[in-house]
């Protein structure tokens, strides 16, 4: 991509974007907000809470357990739906037609995504799951555990995106670009390596559960989100969708996530009770790969002298996760009460403070690229 990479100000067909489009790319505005930016005590809150009322009035969750379709929690579907619909929102698809004008900075995230960080994701969890705490984890644990984090590993890249690209000064038409490109990947490549990964775990999957998972949680989200973008700005204009109505979303997403983790958690209470320190040791692994691959995409990046503004979304995309179809995927296959949803969980705890540190050593090591792209 390099210096004549999706520039900022991309005009007409001499960069990958026009000007409109790179103003709808950053979609976040350069801040983070309160929800956001304590996301994880949120988290931590939503965690006791949870514990607690499961604890104290099981009734509440038994109930919740029992309102399902085709083993598919309609609650949780629910709160899912109200987390990713905002997030697609956001996404210009029509960003995606002229990607391979600079394809550079965009193979770097794609083959970090796809095909290095599902795999040590499965090594790395299973190392830590199976071997380094073998004696403090049974067997039939760690593999649920290892399921967890293997949708974590084979689901990169969410709307959050936007928020870690804009604290690094990020290019925010390669931000949109690369969240648009990956929503696509996700569709072809996000089921048959969950299945070849799981079948590696020994954990059955059919090919129909993972099929309707993403249909329910990326497809008709997805869809609803361009229809809606597509029918605002034809209505009122794109300044309007921007300045505006997104904005009318901005804490839906945290909403439904903090909500969705009170249900899970209050399912999971006493096995969480029983075991307290297994969030730890689910957590470890998660942490360790998320810096991995940050520093894999980010020294590729530099390797093949990406300026910085594409060189920080590159890591950042391809440490992050899509915990909420992570979170969706594993309550459908294993159950709202299952360990490999505990685990997909966990991997939210950590996400924000981790993906804060990032942000923090990639801008201390700015002086290590090119300038931005002009």
């Amino acid at each position: 991509m390099g210096d004549k990479g999706v520039g900022d100000k991309g005009v007409g067909d001499k960069g990958v974007l026009d000007e409109g489009a790179v103003r709808r790319g950053a979609t976040e505005g350069g801040a983070i907000s309160f929800f956001q930016r304590y996301l994880t005590v949120w988290v931590l809150l939503c965690m006791v809470a949870g514990v607690l009322l499961g604890h104290f009035v099981p009734a509440v969750p038994e109930f919740l357990g029992r309102l399902q379709v085709a083993g598919i929690s309609i609650p949780i579907a629910v709160l899912i739906w109200v987390m990713i619909y905002p997030m697609m929102i956001k996404v210009d698809f029509q960003s995606i037609r002229n990607v391979g004008k600079n394809p550079r900075g965009l193979v770097v995230t794609w083959v970090t995504n796809w095909a290095i960080k599902p795999f040590t994701m499965y090594a790395i969890a299973y190392l830590f799951l199976f071997v380094v705490f073998g004696r403090l984890i049974s067997p039939d644990l760690a593999t649920q555990y290892l399921a967890g984090a293997v949708l974590l590993g084979a689901a990169p890249c969410t709307a959050m995106v936007f928020v870690w690209s804009s604290l690094t000064h990020g290019n925010p038409a390669y931000t949109v670009v690369q969240v648009a490109t990956n929503d696509l990947i996700i569709l072809v490549l996000f089921v048959p390596i969950v299945k070849f990964l799981l079948g590696v775990s020994n954990v059955a999957v059919p090919y129909a559960t993972l099929f309707v998972s993403i249909f329910l949680f990326v497809v008709i989200p997805l869809v609803g989100g361009v229809l809606t973008r597509v029918g605002v700005t034809r209505s009122k204009g794109a300044a309007y969708l921007d300045e505006v109505f997104v904005h009318k979303f901005d804490n839906a997403t945290t909403v439904g996530l903090l909500a969705t983790l009170v249900i899970i958690f209050s399912s999971q209470a006493e096995v969480i009770l029983d075991n307290p320190l297994h969030i730890v040791l689910i957590a470890v692994p998660l942490v360790i790969q998320t810096f991995l691959i940050f520093f894999v995409a980010y020294g590729a990046a530099r390797l093949v002298r990406l300026p910085f503004d594409v060189a920080a979304p590159a890591g950042m995309i391809g440490a992050s996760n899509f915990f909420e179809l992570a979170v969706a995927v594993a309550i459908a296959l294993f159950g709202t009460t299952s360990p490999a949803a505990l685990a997909t969980t966990v991997g939210v705890l950590t996400e924000v403070p981790v993906m804060l540190t990032l942000v923090r050593i990639a801008n201390r090591t700015k002086g290590w690229f090119a300038r931005e792209s002009a």
